[in-house]
């Protein structure tokens, strides 16, 4: 095993926890069963990663089986980056026949078209999502496996979340996945976070939308009204857990008696940021709890119905 190799898979084993290397290495399966009882877990992690190496440059195993590895952690742990939601747009007539085989196939083709050296894995999730390791090369250097890019889609909606994607070939992926699910276009959804499940069901509308909550006989009526409100806005059930939503303000200043402040034809901004480990729910315990005043503002109810969490606020409105 050369050097790069040796690098990647440390790597790759450093950022599994010690407590979940056994699982991982459970469900990459590539491990034989006399391999598996040699490695004592009790160890410490540098141990274990000396022996997992061995093992490696024992089998031969190259850098698709390290890439292996490396995507069953990050399937089982997609918080691990920050992902970013995109929705596809003008769907063709044939959008809805696209079989996963035919995807892989177009998929690779056209990103290996657009860009070369690339390294392509396509792995389907047990819920149905496809997984897309991609690792970018240029003309100079072969792909940089340090530094892939995730992808998940399901197929036939028009949803795809991405993280670690380098600016520069945020157009190439994009094209090539527009060309591979039978689409005119892809924009983005300004909707990001760390949770790909809570971002997923708010696209998906994966939650209970409109509440109907029953006041309970000791809250007083304002209590009670308050609680419907917060209901109405945000729903009764469990909410997907958002962590953050941001708000740029871009707006002019007003004051007849500061005329050279009104002739200024750059706008004032400035951002306001919320965040929580669950924001919708600490919302809908604001409103509900008088904390923050009701009818919910449209602001941060429409978080849920526009599914974004990205902002921008002008004079005209949002």
């Amino acid at each position: 095993m050369d050097s790069s190799k040796r690098r990647l898979l440390q790597r790759v084993i450093r950022r599994i926890p010690a407590r979940m290397l056994r699982t991982t290495l459970e469900k990459w399966g590539r491990l034989t069963a006399p391999q598996r009882q040699s490695l004592d877990f009790t160890h410490p992690k540098l141990a274990l990663t000396e022996k997992l190496v061995a093992i490696f440059e024992e089998n031969g195993w190259t850098v698709k089986h390290i890439t292996e590895l490396e995507m069953t952690h990050v399937i089982d742990n997609p918080s691990l980056g920050i992902w970013n939601a995109y929705q596809l747009l003008e769907p063709e007539d044939d959008v809805h026949f696209v079989e996963l085989t035919q995807f892989k196939e177009q998929f690779k083709a056209h990103l290996r078209e657009l860009v070369k050296p690339v390294s392509v894995k396509i792995k389907k999730h047990s819920d149905e999502a496809i997984w897309i390791r991609i690792a970018w090369g240029d003309h100079f250097s072969e792909p940089n496996h340090f530094k892939p890019a995730y992808v998940v889609h399901h197929l036939q909606t028009p949803y795809v979340f991405i993280t670690g994607l380098n600016l520069k070939k945020k157009k190439l992926l994009c094209q090539a996945l527009v060309l591979a699910t039978r689409y005119q276009a892809i924009k983005d959804a300004n909707l990001h976070g760390r949770n790909l499940d809570a971002l997923r069901d708010v696209l998906m509308r994966q939650y209970q939308q409109v509440g109907h909550s029953e006041p309970l006989v000791e809250q007083s009526q304002l209590a009670a009204a308050r609680v419907h409100m917060a209901s109405e806005a945000f729903g009764c059930g469990a909410l997907p857990e958002l962590q953050s939503a941001v708000y740029k303000l871009e707006t002019k200043f007003k004051d007849n008696a500061n005329k050279s402040m009104m002739e200024c034809e750059e706008p004032f901004r400035c951002f306001v940021k919320f965040s929580s480990s669950n924001l919708l729910e600490s919302f809908r315990h604001c409103a509900s709890s008088g904390i923050a005043s009701t009818p919910v503002t449209p602001l941060l109810s429409s978080i849920l119905q526009k599914g974004r969490n990205n902002f921008v606020i002008t004079d005209n409105g949002p």
